[in-house]
């Protein structure tokens, strides 16, 4: 019985690890779905503009604006995808480590190569967030407010 507990708190330790990913990929999610609100309330408010707007220059502005904001709603949702996917892969990367422990079993190669699928899906979704930033702050100048007809 000693050594059961021992070893539980052994793979407790190394556990720790990647629920402190875990949490800092929790951090980015919340992040990244404020940014997602934000830009479908945007949208939502330029589409009501677009329906009553009767200057041709204007109503381009900001049809070229949406289109910009669906393209960014798509690069954030790729973005939160991704990033759930990695959490997934840490939870099983988790779920490996104790399986192994107490089946006896040697998951290694397994709990790498989840882990490194985990990390390789959160660079690519903060790679993304980092382009729908961008996007935004090249954008950022048709956002401007103008009186609607």
């Amino acid at each position: 019985m000693e050594s059961s507990i021992s070893d539980l708190a052994q793979v407790i330790q190394i556990v720790v690890a990647p629920v402190f990913m875990l949490t800092g990929i929790a951090g980015f999610l919340n992040v990244m779905s404020g940014r997602l609100g934000r830009i479908v309330d945007r949208a939502r408010i330029i589409e009501r503009r677009v329906a009553i707007l009767k200057s041709p220059e204007k109503l381009k502005i900001s049809q070229i604006e949406l289109k910009y904001l669906w393209r960014r709603i798509k690069i954030i949702n790729r973005s939160i995808g991704m990033c759930t996917a990695s959490a997934l892969f840490v939870c099983a990367v988790v779920c490996s480590l104790f399986i192994g422990e107490f089946l006896v079993v040697d998951l290694t190669k397994t709990i790498v190569i989840l882990f490194v699928i985990a990390l390789l899906l959160l660079i690519s979704a903060l790679i993304s967030f980092l382009k729908e930033v961008q996007l935004a702050t090249r954008t950022l100048q048709m956002g401007k407010e103008f009186d609607d007809e």
